[in-house]
């Protein structure tokens, strides 16, 4: 990924928060046919000494090929990408277009690229732990969370036998927050503003946020 210096983010925690923000990453990885992608949510874990930028882990089907390819190859090293807020940019926002016209529109973002070897784990016991933290943590916003405990143990059992789970012990970790910060801190301001309003969707609102904390640090 082409990430001037301006852009890059290298805080671990910044680029975790934005794993546990935005779990659904897409799994690249090279199988017979070329490079394929698998769109996963993840949980991410603290560095450890053999993963110094933490570790992703996950589940798949077991009628997912993927894991057989990483059976067969454990030494390939996979990209995990993680899309955090993006939007539009309209060069209406820069007092430069007032002042000369000479502004042109552009798309802000923040991503981060996790690369590792990808290795798959086969125990009833560790998925279930995994589906349990991962369901408590993404029923959290529910008035009455769910838990895997309220469904039928034989049940669960059946289903835990369809999947298999996956890690990835990270060893580099990319971020690129590209939010404005060639442009002065003016125009940063108004970007900002423009995509905090009421009638931006969603997802630009967010950027937004996140334009506006790095404009106030």
């Amino acid at each position: 990924m082409y990430t001037p210096a301006s852009f890059r983010e290298e805080r671990l925690g910044v680029l975790h928060g934005l794993i546990t923000a935005h779990p659904l990453g897409a799994l690249v990885h090279q199988d017979a046919d070329g490079l394929t992608a698998d769109h996963l949510p993840f949980e991410i874990a603290a560095p450890t000494p053999e993963a110094p930028f933490g570790t992703l882990r996950a589940h798949v089907a077991r009628a997912n090929p993927l894991w057989h390819a990483a059976a067969a190859d454990p030494a390939q090293e996979v990209l995990v990408v993680f899309q955090g807020p993006q939007a539009y940019i309209t060069p209406a926002w820069y007092a430069e277009k007032q002042a000369s016209g000479k502004v042109v529109p552009t798309y802000n973002y923040a991503v981060v690229h996790g690369h590792g070897p990808l290795r798959t784990i086969d125990d009833p016991v560790w998925l279930l732990a995994l589906v349990e933290r991962l369901t408590t943590r993404h029923e959290a916003q529910q008035a009455t969370p769910w838990a895997v405990a309220d469904a039928p143990a034989g049940y669960i059992d059946k289903l835990l036998a369809a999947i298999v789970g996956i890690e990835i012990p990270l060893t580099r970790l990319t971020g690129k927050w590209k939010l404005g910060q060639n442009r002065t801190a003016e125009d940063r301001s108004c970007m900002a503003a423009g995509l905090t309003a009421s009638h931006m969707p969603d997802a630009a609102q967010a950027l937004g946020a996140l334009m506006t904390s790095q404009v106030n640090i």
